[in-house]
């Protein structure tokens, strides 16, 4: 029974922050539309999202959100340094496939999500397959480094915790 009214808890409870946080305001009127939509938006879409990401190690996801930080405050660093200070032949950019050992879709949902979150470069395709990530590097004089420190940041991190 529980199931039904509450298919996903963790979505439902990241809604109700989501909408009052972006509205900014705590009144009761908001915090019951907030729980409305909370309830509302997973039963909504349960029939797309049939299952439930299997987190197994709850502190290796902890350090994954201190790296995924600290990593987002190191390059909106370097990307206000290329912004303000290097000349448009400077810079490097280019397209990285990062071939994927993950098999999750919500283990590569996260880890496209991560790098599109991290200033300087996004996530560009899925390949047809799933098992190659296209990503656009901002500065990338070395694709294979960028490449590799994917690997080893983010997926190798990303596996931990989701199998």
């Amino acid at each position: 029974m529980m199931r039904r009214i509450l298919p996903h808890p963790v979505l439902s409870v990241a809604v109700i922050l989501a909408w009052l946080l972006l509205n900014s305001d705590l009144s009761p009127g908001q915090v019951a539309l907030g729980l409305v939509l909370g309830l509302a938006v997973p039963i909504f879409i349960r029939q797309w999202w049939p299952g439930q990401p299997k987190i197994t190690n709850l502190p290796a996801f902890a350090a994954y959100c201190g790296v995924v930080l600290w990593d987002i405050l190191v390059a909106n660093i370097a990307v206000a340094r290329i912004v303000l200070f290097w000349r448009a032949g400077d810079v490097r950019s280019a397209f990285v496939a990062v071939p994927l050992e993950l098999t999750s879709p919500e283990a590569i949902a996260v880890l496209a999500g991560t790098i599109t979150l991290t200033p300087g470069t996004i996530s560009a395709d899925l390949s047809a397959c799933g098992r190659v990530l296209l990503v656009h590097a901002l500065h990338a004089p070395d694709p294979a480094a960028v490449r590799d420190a994917i690997k080893r940041r983010y997926e190798a991190r990303l596996m931990r915790i989701f199998t």
